[in-house]
């Protein structure tokens, strides 16, 4: 049931995606892909620490997932910008 609220914590914050440009790493799909496994894991690390099961689930297991949702955004927002910006610096027509 954890793995349930962690997936769909992912997806409902991947949907804030829409308000930013859209320069993540492997477009739309990669912001999707990244928000899932980030709330997965760290959901799964915060419960793993707490010694509960998959099955227990109560408010700090949706709580725990935000960050690593939030963090894996962020990186594939950074290499997608990166990799858009090029050598130069500069935002190239990609």
């Amino acid at each position: 049931m954890a793995l349930l609220v962690w997936l769909t914590l992912g997806v409902a914050l991947w949907h804030f995606t829409v308000f930013v440009p859209d320069r993540f790493w492997g477009g739309i799909i990669g912001a999707f892909v990244a928000a899932i496994a980030g709330a997965i894991a760290s959901g799964a690390a915060w419960q793993i620490a707490q010694g509960d099961g998959l099955g227990v689930t109560d408010v700090t297991t949706f709580l725990a997932a935000i960050p690593g949702c939030l963090v894996a955004l962020a990186i594939a927002y950074a290499l997608g910008a990166r990799r858009i910006a090029g050598p130069a610096g500069h935002y190239g027509d990609a």
